[in-house]
Formats: C-alpha cells, sequence, structure tokens
C-alpha cells in the first residue's frame, strides 16, 4: 500500500490507536485553525481525520460508530457512506417508543403505536442498513441490523390489528397462551443478543454497553412474559425491561453520533471509551511504555 493510500485511510477512519501528526495543517490545508485543533483533540482520542495508521497495517479498529467490534478492511474502488448510523438510529427510535410504553409511560398499556415505527423505521430502514453494511464488508454489522430490523418486523406482524390475526389464534393479547408464546418469542432473541454481545468484548465500551443493556432488555421482558398471571405480563419486570430498553435506545444514539460527528459538522468529537485489552487499548499502553523508557 502506497503512503497516499495509508494518509486517505487515516483520514476516512475514526477508531485507531495513533495520535495526530504534528504536521496536519500540511496534510489538511483546507481546515482553518480552529478545526486543526478540534481534530487534534480528536486524535487524541484515537479516530478523526488526523489520526493516522500503520501502512502495514490499514483496516479499521473495532468501533461502535462503525457497528464493527473486530478489524476488518475498508472498501477498495467503491465509496460507500457509513450505514451504521442509520441502522442505529431507526433502532433506537423504535426502541424508545416501545420500553417508554413497557414502563408506563402518559398510562400507556398497549404498543399498538409502535406497529408503524416498527414496519417502517426500525424494521424496513434498519434492514436496508444492513444490507448494506454487507456491502462494506462488515459481516457483524450486516448480521446484527439485518436481524434487530427482521425482528421489529415481525413485532409488527403480530401486533397489527385486524391483520394477521396472529394475537387472535393464540387467544387473544391478554390470553395466558400468547403471553407465553410472546415470552419465548423474547428469549430466543436474547440467546441472539448474548451471541452478539460476545463479539463486543474487544471493542468500544459505548459499543458493549449496547449489546448489554438490549440482552437484559429481552431477558426481562421474556421473563415478563413468562411469569405473567396468565393474563397480562409481570408488571415490575417489565417495568425494569423497558427501563434497560430505554438505557439501550440512549446507547444506540450515542454510537450513533459517534459514527456521524467529525470537525467538518461539530464542534466536539464524541469521546469513544475503549477497553484496556482491545487492540486500541493494548496500543497506547505500548506507545507509554516506550515514552517512559
Amino acid at each position: 500500500m502506497s503512503a497516499t493510500d495509508a494518509t486517505n485511510n487515516g483520514a476516512l477512519e475514526k477508531d485507531v490507536g495513533s495520535s495526530a501528526q504534528d504536521n496536519g495543517a500540511s496534510v489538511y490545508p483546507q481546515m482553518s485553525a480552529e478545526e486543526h485543533s478540534v481534530a487534534r483533540a480528536a486524535a487524541r482520542f484515537g479516530y478523526g481525520p488526523l489520526a493516522h495508521v500503520n501502512a502495514s497495517d490499514a483496516v479499521l479498529r473495532p468501533f461502535g460508530g462503525e457497528f464493527q467490534p473486530g478489524l476488518y478492511r475498508d472498501v477498495k474502488e467503491r465509496k460507500f457512506g457509513n450505514p451504521a448510523p442509520l441502522g442505529l438510529s431507526a433502532f433506537a427510535l423504535t426502541t424508545f417508543v416501545l420500553s417508554a410504553i413497557n414502563m408506563g409511560a402518559a398510562d400507556l398499556s398497549m404498543p399498538n403505536i409502535v406497529v408503524g415505527l416498527a414496519f417502517g423505521y426500525g424494521g424496513l430502514v434498519q434492514l436496508l442498513a444492513g444490507m448494506w453494511e454487507m456491502a462494506v464488508g462488515n459481516t457483524f454489522g450486516a448480521t446484527a441490523l439485518s436481524s434487530y430490523g427482521g425482528f421489529w418486523i415481525a413485532f409488527a406482524i403480530v401486533l397489527t390489528p385486524g391483520g394477521f390475526e396472529i394475537g387472535e389464534e393464540l387467544g387473544g393479547l391478554s390470553s395466558e397462551e400468547f403471553n407465553h408464546s410472546m415470552g419465548l418469542f423474547l428469549m430466543g432473541w436474547f440467546i441472539f443478543t448474548t451471541i452478539l454481545l460476545f463479539c463486543t468484548l474487544k471493542s468500544t465500551v459505548a459499543f458493549f454497553l449496547l449489546f448489554f443493556f438490549l440482552d437484559l432488555t429481552f431477558l426481562l421482558l421474556g421473563i415478563s412474559y413468562l411469569q405473567g398471571n396468565g393474563h397480562a405480563p409481570d408488571s415490575r419486570i417489565q417495568k425494569a425491561g423497558g427501563m434497560f430498553g430505554l438505557l439501550a435506545a440512549f446507547a444506540a444514539w450515542y454510537n450513533a453520533l459517534a459514527g456521524i460527528a467529525d470537525t467538518s459538522n461539530s464542534f466536539f468529537i464524541t469521546p469513544v471509551a475503549h477497553f484496556p485489552w482491545s487492540p486500541t487499548g493494548r496500543s497506547r499502553r505500548e506507545k507509554t511504555a516506550r515514552e517512559n523508557v
């Protein structure tokens, strides 16, 4: 790979371990002094347009804003935008509304308002974002976003009034058979989310927390339906699941912001916290050790 390619990759990547070069102004002359100052601050976090990678290891590091917990090479000879913030935003808004209802906000008890969001935004848009993740070579992002897009579409199908009549066939939305069926449905998604959670352990803290909160959400909601009184989910466990759902929604929005905000559109850079055992964390420790010698 040429030095020019390495420089271009460094401009595109948001999560690398090395700091900014001192001659950033010569590399990016189109930037103002203020933009250079913000970019240098971003580079201290390990990402941004002034952060650079080793030319022999020009791959994207684990980063929630790219919805990628592992190393992968960027797309060559094609220019794709980052689809992760779109999918994360679709997931976050739909999860926010449903979780607020699960917590009993505004005395709402039925989640029918979520049907439109689940079909259009959390479902269709997130599914499309997942397919675009596949196009840029991000297998994890494609699997996660497409799967949760399918979850919201399936959830909307179940709750569509007078449409597919799944709830009616199970005795109604307040029947014991429906509640137990919904509990099994949610527990299956808890297992799937746990699998994805294991893949985030070498990524950023914000990325890990997104799947950790979501995992607890599915677990608690599944238990609430399975342990209900036969006609309704256990309200206390359901509210706890709603609380963790809200946390998952805000974690998704945070990761989306990290994928969108840069020096071209923001006066601040979203901090990303790296686990000490992550590639970026290890490279920083090695750099510190060299500086102290």
